[in-house]
């Protein structure tokens, strides 16, 4: 059982930053590939970014010269830093733990609440 809790949603303007963290605890939770998604129209989940153990990072197109993702294994920690953020960027970002070694990962074992990114134009 993995748990996660996300924090550092927000109301930014276009153009702006955000960093989105996700704890999480559990046994083995440093081993899982951890990602973030969002509820996107016609999907359940959109896929933003995700990061292994190892370090491996994926990002979807959309953000890849804009998002970044990190992880402090030591902290069992993930990190979104988002940057010129998008009206479209606007969702409910989930943080995801998947037990797998590669990705991006086709499914998710565990989820997190979700934090809400609101960004104005």
């Amino acid at each position: 059982q993995v748990q996660l809790v996300e924090s550092g949603g927000g109301l930014v303007q276009a153009g702006g930053s955000l960093r989105l963290s996700c704890a999480a605890s559990g046994r083995s939770a440093s081993a899982y590939t951890l990602g973030w998604l969002h509820p996107a129209p016609g999907k359940e989940r959109e896929f933003v970014a995700a990061i292994t153990w190892s370090g491996t990072k994926y990002y979807a197109d959309s953000v890849k010269r804009r998002f970044s993702i990190s992880r402090a294994n030591a902290k069992n920690t993930v990190y979104l830093q988002m940057n010129s953020l998008k009206p479209e960027d606007t969702a409910v970002y989930y943080c995801a733990a998947a037990g797998v070694r590669t990705g991006p990962p086709l499914k998710y074992d565990y989820w997190g609440q979700g934090t809400q990114v609101t960004v104005s134009s």
